[in-house]
């Protein structure tokens, strides 16, 4: 099979990364070539970067983050408005 879907997955070995794994693995058929990458490899966490990954698990499929993994991960805002950089009141 030459034409297949390149699944990527990028982890950080922790439990809710290792559901994930199970899950693509689960749900890909034949057509599906899964790839787990291992985000203390310095090659993975920069193409991660260039992904956009700002979280984990990542899902990349045919080079394209998945939404369900997008948009995620520490904002400063956020962080900011719940007290981080503040002192006790």
């Amino acid at each position: 099979m030459k034409n297949k879907r390149r699944i990527e997955i990028f982890s950080a070995g922790c439990p809710v990364c290792d559901e994930t794994i199970e899950k693509v693995k689960r749900i890909a058929c034949p057509y599906c070539e899964v790839t787990v990458l291992d985000m203390n490899d310095h090659e993975a966490a920069m193409r991660a970067e260039s992904l956009g990954i700002n979280s984990l698990p990542g899902v990349v499929i045919d080079g394209k983050l998945v939404d369900c993994c997008a948009g995620r991960g520490p904002d400063e805002a956020v962080l900011r408005s719940a007290g981080i950089g503040k002192p006790l009141s």
